[in-house]
């Protein structure tokens, strides 16, 4: 599989039919895709925690901050007690994989620590959590049917409600998804 062939910084939008419930209508925003496999964060999957909460729970003081009231996401059901940020500009985090060059995801405290004293990031998004996929399990799961890949957009990630996520998602690839089936067009 050529480097161009893989998913890296392109949404995995989930077919109307994908009826796991970690991923049902789920949007995932591929990190990093190779020949060992996959990882993501799912980016359309609020949980009952703001990012403030989240800060008080793991004992860490904070500033005021634009993005105290932001919510959390359920980034995947692989590792939910590990936290990942994705974020914009990439910066210089102890622990970053730089996906663009303008945006990367950190796993170490100091991003979280910067973002608790308002030093931050500009744009954000922290998830309990990720998804992940063995060798070549996620393009067999493409070839079934269950996922759209297109493009990714940061204005998505980091500025449509969760909510509309999905939708704004397949819209890049010119999709309304409440028009697909999940049957695969065989000859």
């Amino acid at each position: 599989m050529s480097d161009a062939a893989y998913l890296a910084n392109q949404f995995l939008i989930a077919m109307p039919n994908l009826m796991d419930p970690n991923f049902f209508h789920s949007v995932t925003y591929i990190c990093e895709h190779n020949k060992n496999g996959a990882m993501g964060i799912v980016i359309n999957q609020p949980v009952d925690l703001t990012l403030g909460e989240l800060i008080s729970q793991i004992g860490m003081k904070h500033s005021p901050s634009r993005f105290l009231e932001q919510a959390v996401y359920r980034g995947g059901p692989v590792e939910t007690e590990r936290g990942f940020v994705l974020h914009q500009p990439v910066g210089n985090w102890e622990s970053t994989l730089s996906v663009t060059d303008t945006l990367g995801i950190s796993t170490s405290n100091d991003i979280i620590e910067a973002i608790a004293a308002g030093k931050g990031p500009d744009n954000c998004l922290v998830a309990l959590g990720y998804a992940g996929w063995g060798a070549g399990q996620l393009e067999q799961e493409i070839a079934a049917n269950a996922w759209l890949s297109g493009p990714a957009d940061a204005r998505i990630i980091f500025e449509t409600q969760a909510e509309h996520r999905w939708e704004e998602a397949a819209r890049l690839l010119g999709v309304d998804i409440h028009q697909l089936t999940g049957d695969a067009g065989h000859a």
